[in-house]
């Protein structure tokens, strides 16, 4: 027998439904942010996605970019695309493989990086305030366990969350 013939009058509330939740949640915690560097930078979640990955492991690939934030391809390929139209990032393709290319910061990429940085992290200071420091590695360590349960084949980041 499934579980909802086991529960047949079990409602979908989405007010209360996790996923909802973390995804509503997720959207106004980014669009935040999002609003400085896409007014002062011209600059999309997805463009500030790509410019934060490489800001921390530059010369990456698009797949990896991909898989270290769990955007899809295509949208990771449109991202990089106008950053390297706007001189931000730098595409290198691989000489033995012509359809892998580094992706990589330029002197533009990384003073945006630089600049949006201090303000992102003055921004999660923000929102860690509201909380103990008990809580706040309370916090990281349940969204640690709920993403091995998300995504039991990887870590979606690292256990520390720095």
């Amino acid at each position: 027998m499934t579980k909802s013939a086991d529960h047949p009058q079990e409602t979908l509330r989405l007010d209360g439904f996790l996923p909802y939740r973390l995804s509503v949640l997720s959207n106004a915690v980014s669009r935040k942010i999002a609003d400085m560097y896409e007014r002062e930078f011209d600059i999309s979640i997805w463009q500030w996605r790509i410019i934060a990955v490489l800001g921390e492991s530059d010369g990456l690939t698009s797949t990896e970019v991909a898989n270290r934030t769990l955007m899809d391809k295509p949208a990771v390929s449109r991202a990089a695309a106008s950053l390297t139209e706007r001189n931000i990032i730098s595409r290198k393709s691989d000489d033995a493989d012509r359809r892998k290319a580094e992706l990589r910061l330029t002197d533009k990429g990384r003073e945006i990086y630089a600049a949006i940085k201090p303000r992102a992290l003055a921004y999660e200071r923000e929102l860690l305030a509201s909380l103990s420091p008990e809580e706040s590695r309370m916090l990281h360590g349940l969204l640690t366990r709920l993403s091995h349960i998300a995504s039991p084949d990887r870590n979606l980041w690292s256990e520390t969350g720095e």
